[in-house]
Protein backbone atom coordinates (compact mmCIF):
# COMPACT_ATOMS: atom_id res chain seq x y z
CA UNK A 1 0.00 0.00 0.00
CA UNK A 2 1.37 3.41 -0.98
CA UNK A 3 1.90 5.88 1.85
CA UNK A 4 0.69 9.25 0.65
CA UNK A 5 3.35 11.91 0.34
CA UNK A 6 3.09 15.65 -0.18
CA UNK A 7 5.20 16.31 -3.27
CA UNK A 8 6.17 19.50 -5.10
CA UNK A 9 6.96 19.00 -8.80
CA UNK A 10 8.70 21.83 -10.63
CA UNK A 11 7.89 22.10 -14.31
CA UNK A 12 5.04 19.82 -13.33
CA UNK A 13 2.46 20.96 -15.88
CA UNK A 14 3.94 19.88 -19.23
CA UNK A 15 5.92 17.04 -20.80
CA UNK A 16 7.82 14.80 -18.38
CA UNK A 17 6.68 16.92 -15.43
CA UNK A 18 3.06 16.51 -16.46
CA UNK A 19 3.48 12.73 -16.51
CA UNK A 20 5.10 12.88 -13.07
CA UNK A 21 2.21 14.93 -11.67
CA UNK A 22 -0.40 12.56 -13.11
CA UNK A 23 1.38 9.39 -11.98
CA UNK A 24 2.04 10.57 -8.44
CA UNK A 25 -1.56 11.80 -8.12
CA UNK A 26 -2.78 8.41 -9.34
CA UNK A 27 -0.73 6.77 -6.60
CA UNK A 28 -2.55 8.83 -4.00
CA UNK A 29 0.10 11.46 -3.33
CA UNK A 30 -0.82 15.10 -2.73
CA UNK A 31 0.94 16.82 -5.61
CA UNK A 32 1.65 20.50 -6.08
CA UNK A 33 2.82 21.02 -9.65
CA UNK A 34 3.93 24.35 -10.99
CA UNK A 35 5.36 25.88 -14.13
CA UNK A 36 5.06 28.86 -16.44
CA UNK A 37 2.17 29.31 -18.83
CA UNK A 38 4.11 31.58 -21.20
CA UNK A 39 6.34 29.78 -23.74
CA UNK A 40 10.03 29.64 -22.81
CA UNK A 41 13.06 29.82 -25.05
CA UNK A 42 13.36 26.78 -27.37
CA UNK A 43 10.35 25.05 -25.79
CA UNK A 44 6.79 24.36 -26.89
CA UNK A 45 5.50 24.19 -23.30
CA UNK A 46 2.79 26.82 -22.85
CA UNK A 47 -0.72 27.30 -21.44
CA UNK A 48 -0.57 23.79 -19.97
CA UNK A 49 -2.48 24.16 -16.71
CA UNK A 50 -6.06 24.11 -18.10
CA UNK A 51 -5.42 20.92 -20.10
CA UNK A 52 -3.77 19.16 -17.18
CA UNK A 53 -6.53 20.22 -14.80
CA UNK A 54 -9.09 18.82 -17.23
CA UNK A 55 -7.30 15.48 -17.50
CA UNK A 56 -6.98 15.20 -13.74
CA UNK A 57 -10.75 15.71 -13.41
CA UNK A 58 -11.47 13.16 -16.14
CA UNK A 59 -9.36 10.59 -14.29
CA UNK A 60 -10.94 11.40 -10.94
CA UNK A 61 -7.64 12.71 -9.62
CA UNK A 62 -6.52 15.93 -7.94
CA UNK A 63 -3.37 18.00 -7.88
CA UNK A 64 -2.76 21.61 -6.95
CA UNK A 65 -1.53 23.45 -10.06
CA UNK A 66 0.19 26.81 -9.88
CA UNK A 67 1.99 29.20 -12.17
CA UNK A 68 5.41 30.22 -10.86
CA UNK A 69 8.96 30.71 -12.11
CA UNK A 70 11.41 28.22 -10.65
CA UNK A 71 14.22 30.78 -10.96
CA UNK A 72 12.35 33.45 -8.96
CA UNK A 73 12.79 33.11 -5.19
CA UNK A 74 9.52 34.90 -4.48
CA UNK A 75 7.64 32.52 -6.76
CA UNK A 76 9.28 29.51 -5.14
CA UNK A 77 8.46 30.83 -1.66
CA UNK A 78 4.82 31.25 -2.69
CA UNK A 79 4.63 27.63 -3.90
CA UNK A 80 6.16 26.35 -0.67
CA UNK A 81 3.89 28.52 1.50
CA UNK A 82 0.81 27.38 -0.44
CA UNK A 83 1.84 23.73 -0.08
CA UNK A 84 2.28 24.07 3.67
CA UNK A 85 -1.01 25.95 4.02
CA UNK A 86 -2.96 23.30 2.10
CA UNK A 87 -1.19 20.14 3.24
CA UNK A 88 0.76 20.98 6.40
CA UNK A 89 4.06 19.43 5.33
CA UNK A 90 6.41 18.70 2.44
CA UNK A 91 7.69 15.16 2.06
CA UNK A 92 9.33 15.31 -1.35
CA UNK A 93 10.55 17.68 -4.04
CA UNK A 94 11.02 16.80 -7.71
CA UNK A 95 13.25 19.32 -9.47
CA UNK A 96 12.19 18.74 -13.07
CA UNK A 97 11.88 22.21 -14.64
CA UNK A 98 14.47 22.87 -17.34
CA UNK A 99 15.08 24.60 -20.64
CA UNK A 100 17.53 23.34 -23.25
CA UNK A 101 18.47 25.69 -26.09
CA UNK A 102 21.11 24.21 -28.37
CA UNK A 103 24.44 25.87 -29.16
CA UNK A 104 28.17 25.93 -28.63
CA UNK A 105 29.89 28.57 -26.48
CA UNK A 106 30.38 30.64 -29.63
CA UNK A 107 26.73 30.85 -30.65
CA UNK A 108 25.15 30.96 -27.17
CA UNK A 109 24.72 34.59 -26.17
CA UNK A 110 25.23 35.66 -22.58
CA UNK A 111 21.56 36.25 -21.86
CA UNK A 112 20.65 32.74 -23.04
CA UNK A 113 23.47 31.24 -20.98
CA UNK A 114 22.28 33.08 -17.88
CA UNK A 115 18.66 32.00 -18.40
CA UNK A 116 19.64 28.33 -18.83
CA UNK A 117 21.63 28.44 -15.59
CA UNK A 118 18.84 30.29 -13.77
CA UNK A 119 16.22 27.67 -14.62
CA UNK A 120 18.26 24.45 -14.73
CA UNK A 121 20.68 24.98 -11.84
CA UNK A 122 19.57 27.93 -9.74
CA UNK A 123 16.01 26.57 -9.81
CA UNK A 124 16.90 23.30 -8.02
CA UNK A 125 19.05 25.30 -5.59
CA UNK A 126 16.22 27.70 -4.75
CA UNK A 127 13.59 24.99 -4.40
CA UNK A 128 15.80 22.70 -2.33
CA UNK A 129 16.81 25.59 -0.10
CA UNK A 130 13.14 26.45 0.42
CA UNK A 131 11.95 22.94 1.37
CA UNK A 132 14.95 21.58 3.30
CA UNK A 133 14.22 23.37 6.62
CA UNK A 134 10.71 21.87 6.64
CA UNK A 135 12.02 18.39 5.83
CA UNK A 136 14.65 18.66 8.54
CA UNK A 137 12.03 19.63 11.12
CA UNK A 138 9.90 16.66 10.03
CA UNK A 139 12.81 14.26 10.41
CA UNK A 140 13.41 13.45 6.74
CA UNK A 141 12.35 13.71 3.15
CA UNK A 142 13.32 13.08 -0.45
CA UNK A 143 14.61 15.28 -3.26
CA UNK A 144 14.79 13.93 -6.80
CA UNK A 145 16.56 16.00 -9.45
CA UNK A 146 15.89 15.26 -13.12
CA UNK A 147 19.25 15.26 -14.85
CA UNK A 148 20.43 14.60 -18.38
CA UNK A 149 23.11 12.61 -20.16
CA UNK A 150 24.19 16.01 -21.45
CA UNK A 151 25.53 16.63 -17.96
CA UNK A 152 28.56 14.59 -19.03
CA UNK A 153 28.94 16.73 -22.14
CA UNK A 154 27.22 16.53 -25.53
CA UNK A 155 27.87 18.30 -28.82
CA UNK A 156 26.02 21.56 -29.50
CA UNK A 157 24.71 21.68 -25.92
CA UNK A 158 27.40 23.72 -24.16
CA UNK A 159 25.30 25.75 -21.71
CA UNK A 160 22.70 23.02 -21.21
CA UNK A 161 25.45 20.47 -20.55
CA UNK A 162 27.10 22.80 -18.04
CA UNK A 163 23.83 23.31 -16.20
CA UNK A 164 23.05 19.60 -16.02
CA UNK A 165 26.61 18.78 -14.96
CA UNK A 166 26.01 21.20 -12.14
CA UNK A 167 22.85 19.30 -11.21
CA UNK A 168 24.86 16.08 -10.81
CA UNK A 169 27.34 17.84 -8.53
CA UNK A 170 24.67 19.70 -6.56
CA UNK A 171 22.73 16.47 -6.00
CA UNK A 172 25.81 14.64 -4.70
CA UNK A 173 26.74 17.53 -2.40
CA UNK A 174 23.25 17.72 -0.93
CA UNK A 175 23.17 13.95 -0.45
CA UNK A 176 26.31 14.24 1.67
CA UNK A 177 25.20 17.36 3.53
CA UNK A 178 21.79 16.08 4.63
CA UNK A 179 22.41 12.33 4.99
CA UNK A 180 22.17 12.46 8.78
CA UNK A 181 18.94 14.45 8.57
CA UNK A 182 17.47 11.42 6.77
CA UNK A 183 16.99 13.45 3.60
CA UNK A 184 17.87 11.47 0.50
CA UNK A 185 18.85 13.18 -2.74
CA UNK A 186 19.00 11.33 -6.04
CA UNK A 187 19.19 12.14 -9.74
CA UNK A 188 17.07 10.50 -12.43
CA UNK A 189 18.24 10.71 -16.04
CA UNK A 190 15.80 10.26 -18.93
CA UNK A 191 17.71 8.18 -21.48
CA UNK A 192 17.43 6.53 -24.86
CA UNK A 193 16.07 9.53 -26.75
CA UNK A 194 12.58 10.15 -28.09
CA UNK A 195 11.01 11.33 -24.83
CA UNK A 196 8.30 13.89 -25.54
CA UNK A 197 8.70 17.16 -23.66
CA UNK A 198 8.42 20.85 -24.42
CA UNK A 199 12.19 21.01 -24.66
CA UNK A 200 12.60 18.05 -27.01
CA UNK A 201 9.78 19.25 -29.27
CA UNK A 202 11.25 22.74 -29.29
CA UNK A 203 14.50 21.37 -30.64
CA UNK A 204 12.73 19.87 -33.68
CA UNK A 205 10.52 22.83 -34.44
CA UNK A 206 7.54 21.37 -32.58
CA UNK A 207 7.15 18.47 -35.03
CA UNK A 208 6.66 15.16 -33.14
CA UNK A 209 7.44 13.20 -36.33
CA UNK A 210 11.01 14.47 -36.17
CA UNK A 211 11.47 13.48 -32.54
CA UNK A 212 13.60 10.47 -31.66
CA UNK A 213 14.65 9.50 -35.18
CA UNK A 214 17.56 7.10 -34.83
CA UNK A 215 17.27 7.08 -31.04
CA UNK A 216 18.37 3.81 -29.39
CA UNK A 217 15.31 3.63 -27.17
CA UNK A 218 15.33 1.34 -24.15
CA UNK A 219 15.54 -2.32 -23.21
CA UNK A 220 11.73 -2.27 -23.32
CA UNK A 221 11.99 -2.10 -27.11
CA UNK A 222 10.61 1.44 -27.26
CA UNK A 223 11.60 4.96 -26.24
CA UNK A 224 11.22 5.85 -22.59
CA UNK A 225 8.09 7.75 -21.61
CA UNK A 226 7.26 10.25 -18.93
CA UNK A 227 5.54 7.43 -17.05
CA UNK A 228 8.82 5.48 -16.96
CA UNK A 229 10.52 8.46 -15.35
CA UNK A 230 7.60 8.99 -12.98
CA UNK A 231 7.64 5.35 -11.81
CA UNK A 232 11.30 5.60 -10.79
CA UNK A 233 10.63 8.88 -8.99
CA UNK A 234 7.67 7.30 -7.19
CA UNK A 235 10.00 4.56 -5.92
CA UNK A 236 12.69 7.00 -4.81
CA UNK A 237 10.26 9.05 -2.69
CA UNK A 238 8.66 5.94 -1.19
CA UNK A 239 9.49 4.12 2.03
CA UNK A 240 10.99 1.34 -0.11
CA UNK A 241 13.61 3.80 -1.32
CA UNK A 242 14.46 5.33 2.04
CA UNK A 243 18.03 3.96 2.13
CA UNK A 244 18.98 5.23 -1.34
CA UNK A 245 20.77 8.55 -1.65
CA UNK A 246 23.49 10.08 -3.81
CA UNK A 247 22.66 7.88 -6.80
CA UNK A 248 22.18 8.55 -10.51
CA UNK A 249 19.57 6.31 -12.12
CA UNK A 250 19.40 6.16 -15.91
CA UNK A 251 15.89 5.46 -17.13
CA UNK A 252 16.78 4.25 -20.59
CA UNK A 253 20.20 3.09 -21.64
CA UNK A 254 23.65 4.51 -20.97
CA UNK A 255 22.45 8.08 -20.67
CA UNK A 256 25.40 8.78 -18.38
CA UNK A 257 27.85 8.32 -21.25
CA UNK A 258 26.77 11.42 -23.16
CA UNK A 259 27.67 11.47 -26.85
CA UNK A 260 27.20 10.71 -29.67
CA UNK A 261 30.36 11.90 -31.39
CA UNK A 262 29.36 14.04 -34.38
CA UNK A 263 30.60 13.23 -37.86
CA UNK A 264 33.54 15.27 -39.10
CA UNK A 265 32.33 17.96 -41.50
CA UNK A 266 33.66 18.06 -45.04
CA UNK A 267 35.21 21.45 -44.33
CA UNK A 268 35.98 23.15 -41.03
CA UNK A 269 35.44 26.86 -40.57
CA UNK A 270 35.26 29.15 -37.61
CA UNK A 271 31.66 29.16 -36.39
CA UNK A 272 29.84 32.16 -37.68
CA UNK A 273 31.93 32.22 -40.86
CA UNK A 274 31.11 30.60 -44.16
CA UNK A 275 33.18 27.54 -45.05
Amino acid sequence: MTTARVVIVTGGTFGIGRAITLRLAALGHAVVGFGLEAPQISSTAAAAIPGLASELRERGLHADLMEADVSNPDGVSKVVATTLQRHGRIDALVNNAAIGPLGTVLDTDEATFDRIMAVNLKGPYLCSRAVLPHMIRMGGGAIVNVGSGAGWGKPNMAAYSASKGGVFALSAAMAYDFLHHRIRVNTVVPGGGGIVSGMSLGRVGGDPARLGQGAPGTAAGRPATGDDIANVIAFLISAEGEAISGTVIDVGCFAHQGGPVPAKPATIALQGEKA
